[in-house]
């Protein structure tokens, strides 16, 4: 008995050593077929900053709700005509805004810039009713002042009547429109620099834009969703020095409709055809 186990070791090291070098071959995913399984927007586009050439539209130009990627034009009017450092008061209005909000307290004082932060990386509409009222007086003021800005942007098939996204019946853009407006926005430094911060450290805010962490060159811009509107991103990337942003509306797979068209761009490929 004992012969016969030291005839059979030589052979179980050998079945031991041969295991170790067997390499496994997991077959890589393949990029067809993710493809293929990414549905499409309901509308969107790709824009080349730097020219404002569009590289791929899909019914640019339908009007539709585009929840609190309306944010973006507010940020933007904002930064325009106000000082960060400014004061802002949290008026009552801010408070019965409803929706997402980083609970502002009325009569409590922010500077503009920790409302933008708050806007942007946390999609506040309390934050988006403090600036609005304190640019404007009111909120309808500052929507009409929206729509005069939008149609000096060439987003002409766009009507705003909040600064936040929240339903509304005039409410509403079109792809083309709304990366018009964000070409604009992120060729103001301030606004790049908020929409591409992951993280607020004096408020503790992180930003809900995932695409930040997950597409390379990734910086900006704003996510959006109501129940009208559907999943909506507007996203921004920079690669060897070209920016580009991207437009989805009523996305259900948002983030990954939005790499797509973003891959597609920056490797000069038909939609769809991502390497």
């Amino acid at each position: 008995m004992q012969r016969a186990k030291t005839r059979l070791l030589p052979l179980v090291l050998a079945l031991l050593l041969a295991a170790s070098c067997i390499t496994v071959h997991v077959p890589e995913r393949s990029h067809a077929v993710s493809a293929a399984a990414i549905t499409e927007s309901r509308a969107e586009c790709v824009i080349e900053v730097a020219s404002r050439r569009f590289l791929f539209e899909k019914d640019a130009d339908d009007p539709l709700p585009m929840a609190s990627t309306t944010k973006i034009l507010t940020a933007l009017i904002i930064l325009e005509d106000c000082s960060l450092d400014e004061a802002v008061t949290v008026p009552p209005e801010a408070e019965r805004a409803g929706g997402s909000s980083v609970y502002l307290q009325m009569g409590e004082t922010k500077t503009v810039e920790e409302l933008l932060y708050g806007l942007m990386l946390r999609s506040g509409n309390d934050c988006a009713v403090s600036l609005a009222v304190h640019r404007s007086g009111s909120e309808q003021k500052f929507a009409a002042l929206m729509n005069i800005r939008a149609a000096e942007l060439g987003a002409e098939h766009s009507r705003f009547a909040n600064p936040h996204g929240l339903p509304a019946k005039e409410h509403y853009t079109t792809a083309r429109d709304l990366a018009l407006i964000t070409a604009a926005a992120m060729e103001n430094e301030t606004f790049r620099k908020i929409v591409s911060t992951q993280w607020y450290p004096q408020s503790g805010w992180r930003n809900k834009n995932k695409l930040l962490t997950q597409f390379e060159g990734a910086c900006g811009v704003k996510t959006g969703f109501t129940k009208e509107a559907g999943r909506c991103l507007v996203g921004a990337a920079e690669r060897e020095g070209r920016l580009l942003v991207s437009v989805v509306l009523n996305s259900p797979q948002m983030y990954e409709r939005t790499e797509q068209l973003l891959e597609s761009a920056f490797s000069g490929l038909k939609v769809g055809d991502c390497p």
